[in-house]
């Protein structure tokens, strides 16, 4: 007989305190499909938002910076992580009013606590992109 399944505390529970709380006074909750915290979550969990981050990690860079640093990216996403980004508050963006104008995107305060656990999950994929890859031929061989 398989032993029970334990489920991960949840904010609330015992062993676990809240993270934050929400204006309504519950707890954050990503296990909780109407939280907010599931859509920042959303956000930060995606290959283009980890991208941007990281090339903004040196400092401010003009759109098609962005877009030559990141191999891959179309200008819709860019430009549409870039609007997303910047209305969560972790991109700002600068429009100095020269002739073309000049556009600028730097991370904010709150974009900067990003730099180092999205760096790290940069590092991961780079560091075990050939046990991933092995993992995936044994398996696609034995399926």
């Amino acid at each position: 007989m398989p032993a029970p399944r334990t489920r991960r505390p949840r904010p609330g529970t015992p062993g676990r305190a809240p993270l934050a709380w929400l204006p309504d006074g519950k707890p954050a909750d990503v296990y909780s499909a109407p939280c907010p915290s599931r859509a920042a979550l959303d956000r930060i969990a995606d290959k283009w938002t980890v991208l941007i981050v990281v090339a903004l990690d040196d400092g401010p860079r003009r759109y098609g910076e962005l877009r030559d640093a990141i191999d891959g990216v179309s200008e819709k996403m860019l430009t549409q992580t870039l609007r997303s980004l910047e209305r969560d508050g972790l991109v700002a963006r600068t429009v100095t009013p020269t002739v073309p104008p000049k556009v600028e995107y730097r991370l904010t305060d709150l974009g900067r606590t990003l730099q180092e656990p999205l760096a790290a999950v940069r590092d991961w994929a780079e560091r075990h992109i050939n046990a991933v890859e092995a993992a995936r031929l044994r398996y696609d061989t034995n399926t």
